[in-house]
C-alpha cells in the first residue's frame, strides 16, 4: 500500500507541479476544471446514484466552471481585459455561508442527500468555488499557491501526529472516530507557526499579529469541518473512500476534502482585504 501511495503522489506532482508553473492561466482554470468534473463524477456517489447520474453530475460540474470561466475571464486571468475580481464574491460568499451556517447543522443532524437535484445543489455550491480559487488565486502566484495550500496540508499531518500522539478526546466519534480534539488543536498551533512566518514572508503586514492568529485559526477550523463533512457524507452511504481513481489515495475529494472549506475562504479574505481593485 505505502509503495501504490508513494508511485501515485509522485505520478500527481509530476503533472500538477509543472502545470502550476508552465501552463497559461486558461489552460490551468480548464485542467483544474476537469478535477472538478471527477469530484463531482464522485460526489454521485454520495447520493447512491447509479453510472448514469454519476457521470451527469460530473459533466454538470465541469460546465459550471467553464461556464464561469466564459462569463469571466479576466476575473481569472485568462484575458488580457481589465476587470475587477470582486465579480467573484458572490460565489465565495455563497460557500462561506454554506460551510459557516448550513454545515454545522448538516453535521449535527446527519441529513443526507437523496437525489441528484440535492446531490448537485450540495456539490455545486461544494466544490465549483474551490475550482474558482485555486485558478483565481494561482493570480498571486504559483509560491503563493503553493503556499496556501500548504498551510491545509500542515494542519492535516499536524491533526494527524498530533493525535497519534496525545489523542485522548474524541471530536466527532460518530463521524470520523480516529479524529480527535489534541489532534485539531496540535494542527492549529502547526498552522499558526507556519502562517507567522509566511506573513514575514510575504510582507503581509496589513493585518496585526493578533488578527492574523485569528485569521489562521478560523482557516485551521473549516478544514476541519470540511474533513469531517466529507467523512459523514461517506459514511451515510457506506463509502471508505469517494472513489478508487487515485491508487493509494482514494478520489479526488479524498484530496481535497479540506480545501472545500477553506480555499473559498481564503479567496474570499483577499478580495476583501488584500485585493485594491474593487
Amino acid at each position: 500500500m505505502l509503495k501504490t501511495r508513494v508511485l501515485t503522489a509522485l505520478l500527481l506532482l509530476t503533472v500538477l507541479l509543472p502545470s502550476l508553473f508552465l501552463l497559461p492561466q486558461w489552460a490551468w482554470a480548464l485542467l483544474i476544471a476537469v478535477a472538478a468534473g471527477i469530484a463531482g463524477w464522485e460526489w454521485g456517489g454520495f447520493v447512491a446514484l447509479r453510472s448514469p447520474g454519476r457521470y451527469a453530475l460530473g459533466v454538470l460540474v465541469f460546465c459550471a466552471c467553464a461556464g464561469l470561466l466564459l462569463a469571466f475571464p479576466a476575473a481569472f486571468g485568462a484575458a488580457e481585459t481589465s476587470v475587477s475580481s470582486a465579480r467573484l464574491l458572490p460565489v465565495y460568499g455563497m460557500s462561506a455561508v454554506f460551510w459557516l451556517l448550513l454545515v454545522p447543522v448538516w453535521l449535527s443532524r446527519k441529513f443526507r442527500m437523496t437525489s441528484l437535484v440535492s446531490g448537485a445543489l450540495v456539490a455545486m455550491v461544494t466544490i465549483v468555488p474551490t475550482w474558482a480559487a485555486i485558478v483565481q488565486l494561482r493570480l498571486l502566484g504559483p509560491w503563493t499557491l503553493l503556499a496556501i495550500l500548504a498551510g491545509v496540508w500542515i494542519a492535516d499531518i499536524g491533526a494527524y501526529f498530533f493525535g497519534r500522539l496525545f489523542g485522548r478526546h474524541k471530536l466527532a466519534i460518530n463521524i470520523s472516530p480516529g479524529k480527535t480534539w489534541e489532534g485539531a488543536i496540535g494542527g492549529g498551533i502547526l498552522v499558526m507557526a507556519y502562517g507567522l512566518v509566511i506573513r514575514q514572508y510575504f510582507s503581509m503586514d496589513t493585518l496585526p499579529v493578533w488578527g492574523w492568529i485569528t485569521l489562521l485559526a478560523v482557516l485551521t477550523a473549516f478544514s476541519v469541518v470540511g474533513d469531517l463533512f466529507e467523512s459523514m457524507l461517506k459514511r451515510s452511504v457506506g463509502l471508505k473512500d469517494s472513489s478508487q481513481i487515485l491508487p493509494g489515495h482514494g478520489g479526488v475529494l479524498d484530496r481535497i476534502d479540506s480545501l472545500t472549506s477553506t480555499l473559498p475562504l481564503s479567496a474570499l479574505i483577499w478580495l476583501l482585504l488584500w485585493n485594491a481593485r474593487y
